[in-house]
């Protein structure tokens, strides 16, 4: 049965993975988690939100030239990330899709089971196995080096520099 509301008041709310609800228009764009009342903090993600929020930004280049996109997006961006982070765990990820409300500022919108810091060390992780996969498919120096890289590449210790160097502590981060 549906909820009786005020016509013209806005009703999107997001059921997070602890089993709380969010209404869309709390989450303001430079909100990257919330503190939500059963206790935890949770990473919050917006379509605007740049994919430069995670990883550098000659990365982010390389991902946007190599990655070919088959949706609605010009290019790889934080919309793919999020997707590869929901297919990996489906019940730690909720997204609503606000475009209809234009008093949001986005137009989608993911609020995850992990605080921000997880959040990050996981899309990390994500892209390096998909580029894995994709440098997979060269031959030798190239995948040889690509190898002994990633052996010396620590996620943790990445993620703690990157986001010390971004200064998340701001919401006027700025990319690398």
């Amino acid at each position: 049965m549906a909820e009786p509301r005020v016509p013209g008041e806005p009703d999107e709310r997001l059921d997070i993975p602890c089993g709380q609800q969010v209404r869309a228009r709390d989450l303001d764009l430079g909100l990257r988690e919330y503190e939500c009342p059963c206790g935890e903090t949770h990473a919050v993600v917006m379509d605007v939100h740049p994919l430069s929020r995670f990883l550098p930004e000659f990365l982010v280049e390389t991902l946007h030239e190599t990655i070919e996109t088959d949706d609605e997006f010009d290019q790889f961006g934080t919309p793919h990330a999020l997707a590869m982070v929901r297919e990996e765990f489906p019940e730690a990820v909720a997204s609503a899709d606000v475009s209809g409300d234009g008093q949001v500022g986005y137009a989608l919108v993911w609020v995850t089971e992990f605080d921000a810091r997880s959040l990050h060390e996981i899309v990390v992780e994500l892209v390096v196995e998909l580029m894995e996969h994709a440098i997979s498919h060269a031959e030798g120096p190239t995948l040889e080096e690509f190898e002994r890289e990633m052996k010396r590449f620590d996620v943790e210790t990445f993620v703690d520099a990157y986001r010390d160097e971004r200064d998340f502590e701001s919401e006027y981060d700025t990319a690398l």
